[in-house]
């Protein structure tokens, strides 16, 4: 009988635990969102009809398919890659605006494609009060984890202090080394005439210069050897893959257990990222010179810096590590797709492929003893990178969480709030640029840092407000001294065999590579 009394009172202590579980996941998935759609519905915001439990995922998967099943070929080559790119989004603004509300699984999202509701709603808003939307910190962790595009609050402040110093100007021309960022183009043009001299001309300069963009970040940035560089390249780039060529169900409740193996999968990547980069953070601790290398991993590492005035925290090894992962994969990336993307459209306009090299000719001469104070001469280049990332942004939308309720003339964004800020919606829109928004034309940035953009929140290459990417000045300088040495040596021409699929993989990348026919000058 005693047996049986405590039998039932287990059973009854499990049913009861049950229940408890299922109030919260119910509140979780169900009944907070709900309360969030209703208060946006309430300001008069629409939005695509979502089904339990995959919310507009399915739709959105749908329209994907669709769109992805087709390529353009280089013939009929257009920069309106927004309806490619997010077709659902592209859509969905023709039936609901610019500013509406969809579903990933329960978890509603606030889309927002216009420049001046955005403006009103970040001015109101310190940069410590946004947070990251929770799906996507647990989706990312094993590429970012706790690194500064993911971390909030007090803790951002932290992050911000101790990272934002690398990338002022004497740290940032150490940094840029222009030794190793010379040498490391150099080898790869070294190739490139190799190959040309065999008779085979067309290259896939996507794969070549994101190969090169992270030796270059992983040796001036965080002093790797050779072989560490190009394992941690292969591994982020193994894991990038991962995470963002399968079939994802972010939002949806159990999601990461859709595709178990895959989850997997990133998890073991993410493990041996950690391990390298933690090896090589404990032999630069150990190292007698540690404190005399200015370099990002040095700065890190430092015990003294100042957060509002006051003597900072440091950042623990696992803090250290999840930086170099954010700043390794974001630092090469950014500039490799600039140049990448800077080279198709180069290729398809030889004019000012040709202008380009005239300049360079003018600022550095033919010797190309290149010098970091001839940068800023090169003017028409700043011109040209500007369009391409207007055209072609690295990171196409940006992602915040609201921290505290939003008000923005009639409408208040509730605490909790995920946003979606459709970057390439904004850079693609005839009433941001006018008609020829899908057009290439450095020009427009001629006598105007904005491009002629009718709106200063219009142009979001490197995101806005104190989030703003604090590695856009060292993307600047690496690019133009790459750009400079590849023009100096090579013509592009655009491959016949070029399909132009732009895809989001995090960020924006063509699908099928960059073959172009290179010829030496």
């Amino acid at each position: 009988m005693e047996f049986l009394g405590l039998a039932g009172v287990l059973v009854a202590f499990l049913a009861a635990l049950c229940l408890f579980l299922l109030l919260i996941l119910t509140f979780s998935w169900w009944v907070f969102p709900n309360q969030t759609l209703k208060k946006l519905k309430k300001c008069g915001l629409g939005g695509p009809t979502p089904s339990f439990p995959l919310g507009n995922i399915k739709e959105m998967k749908r329209k994907n398919n669709i769109q992805s099943s087709s390529v353009v070929q280089s013939s009929n080559l257009t920069h309106d890659i927004h309806s490619y790119v997010f077709p659902y989004f592209s859509s969905w603004q023709k039936s609901h605006g610019k500013v509406f509300v969809y579903w990933l699984g329960t978890e509603p999202f606030l889309y927002v494609a216009e420049p001046e509701f955005l403006k009103k709603m970040s001015t109101v808003v310190m940069a410590k009060k946004w947070g990251k939307p929770s799906v996507f910190r647990t989706d990312r962790d094993p590429m970012f984890g706790s690194g500064l595009v993911m971390v909030e609050g007090n803790d951002w402040v932290r992050h911000r202090h101790i990272v934002a110093p690398a990338f002022n100007p004497i740290n940032l021309k150490a940094m840029a080394n222009m030794m190793v960022v010379v040498e490391s183009t150099n080898q790869m043009i070294e190739r490139w005439a190799t190959q040309i001299n065999t008779g085979n001309p067309e290259l896939d300069v996507e794969k070549e210069i994101i190969a090169t963009a992270g030796e270059i970040i992983a040796r001036t940035s965080f002093g790797m050897k050779d072989d560490n560089a190009r394992d941690a390249i292969a591994k982020l780039r193994a894991l990038q893959m991962t995470l963002f060529k399968s079939n994802r169900y972010v939002g949806v409740p159990f999601g990461k257990y859709f595709n178990v193996k895959k989850t997997l999968e990133a998890k073991k990547l993410g493990k041996e990222i950690d391990e390298l980069l933690l090896s090589i953070i404990e032999s630069r601790k150990n190292s007698p010179k540690k404190n005399s290398q200015r370099d990002l991993l040095g700065l890190l590492l430092q015990g003294n810096h100042q957060v509002d005035g006051r003597s900072g925290k440091t950042l623990t090894s696992r803090e250290v590590v999840d930086e170099c992962k954010t700043f390794f994969f974001g630092g090469h990336e950014t500039t490799a797709l600039a140049i990448t993307w800077t080279l198709l459209l180069l290729a398809m306009h030889e004019d000012w492929q040709n202008q380009l090299r005239d300049e360079i000719r003018e600022v550095v001469g033919n010797t190309l003893e290149l010098d970091i104070s001839m940068l800023a001469g090169l003017k028409k280049m700043k011109w040209v990178m500007n369009e391409v990332l207007r055209l072609y942004p690295p990171a196409p939308n940006v992602q915040r969480q609201a921290r505290e309720d939003i008000k923005v003339d009639d409408i208040t964004v509730p605490n909790g709030t995920n946003l979606w800020i459709d970057v390439v919606a904004m850079h693609h829109d005839p009433e941001v640029w006018g008609k020829d928004a899908n057009e290439f034309k450095p020009e427009r940035f001629m006598d105007d840092v904005n491009g002629g953009c009718n709106h200063k929140m219009g142009y979001l290459p490197f995101g806005f407000g104190g989030r703003m990417c604090v590695g856009r000045n060292l993307t600047f300088m690496e690019y133009k001294i790459v750009l400079t040495l590849l023009l100096s040596r090579f013509t592009f021409k655009l491959s016949p065999g070029y399909n132009h699929s732009p895809s989001i993989m995090l960020s924006l990348r063509p699908s099928h590579g960059l073959p172009l026919i290179v010829q030496p000058l």
